[in-house]
């Protein structure tokens, strides 16, 4: 068999083998790397070029050495699991960098770190004071996580005292011009749902490039043709406003007559319409 056939055999059988042995490591092998996984992957990329390049070397004993590299990484993964001692021996634990709105000079030294890399990371978090920030963390990955001081921290809705109403994740239901059912499941909507919203837009199915959906029922779309315009969702604002006009109609009707009985009518019912009103608006906002 000629040698590039070879060559071209072993590259596919060792990518796959390759993909494999990552896939069982975990996803977190691909954006949180800890010491055994780095080493791991270097050594494995470098077994399966050396094996691929060279049709001279033992193809069974390539399969080994990266059955051995898988294992190894593979076993501290599941021991890490299970103990939190041997989990921050192998992976590291977190280092306080400021804590109480005071710099840990000790724990930044101990970490290699100086202040100007301290002052980088920071930034990298919008933050150019370090007098903001109350808590500041370097996790095993790297990462510098930030607590600004309360002072310092944007205004939140639990701050302002509102309620707002509870929010599920948007739901693709339309890709590429085919219709997922699952997701439209998920939000508890059904294929004529969606026909009657895209018939409103006059827009078809297959002219859809993507399509979302959020948990209030409004649907968002955008066209393979970036040229046409599709008009915002607008239910929930026509649907406060319809709310309010009737409230100010039966306001106006109390005033209108003359009759004392439907005027306490009138009244009645206009402020049971603001209550509506003021209990549905966060919903609806």
């Amino acid at each position: 068999m000629p040698e590039w056939i070879i060559v071209v055999l072993r590259s596919f059988a060792l990518i796959i083998l390759l993909f494999f042995m990552i896939k069982w490591l975990g996803t977190k092998q691909l954006s949180q790397l800890n010491i055994f996984e780095t080493i791991s992957g270097i050594v494995l990329g470098g077994i399966a070029a050396i094996h691929t390049i060279d049709p001279a070397t033992n193809f069974f004993y390539a399969i080994i050495a990266m059955f051995i590299w898988f294992i190894v990484p593979f076993g501290v993964e599941k021991l890490s699991l299970k103990s939190k001692a041997f989990r921050d021996f192998t992976e590291g634990k977190s280092t306080v960098f400021i804590q109480d709105g005071k710099v840990m000079e000790d724990n930044l030294k101990k970490e290699g770190y100086s202040t100007d890399e301290l002052l980088e990371k920071l930034r990298e978090k919008n933050v150019f004071l370090a007098s903001d920030v109350e808590f500041a963390v370097l996790e095993p990955s790297g990462t510098l996580n930030v607590l600004p001081k309360r002072e310092n921290r944007p205004l939140t809705a639990k701050d302002l005292g509102l309620n707002l109403a509870p929010q599920k994740e948007p739901q693709t239901i339309v890709m590429d011009g085919k219709m997922l059912l699952e997701p439209l499941a998920n939000l508890s909507l059904n294929p004529n749902w969606l026909e009657t919203e895209l018939a409103k837009m006059n827009v078809s199915i297959e002219n859809v490039f993507l399509a979302q959906a959020d948990s209030d029922g409004q649907l968002y779309v955008d066209l393979f043709d970036d040229l046409i315009a599709v008009p915002a969702p607008t239910e929930k604002p026509l649907l406060l406003a319809m709310m309010k006009k009737c409230q100010a109609d039966l306001e106006l009707f109390a005033l209108a007559t003359e009759n004392q009985q439907s005027k306490e009518m009138y009244n009645r019912n206009s402020k049971k319409m603001q209550q509506a009103i003021d209990t549905i608006s966060p919903y609806l906002s």
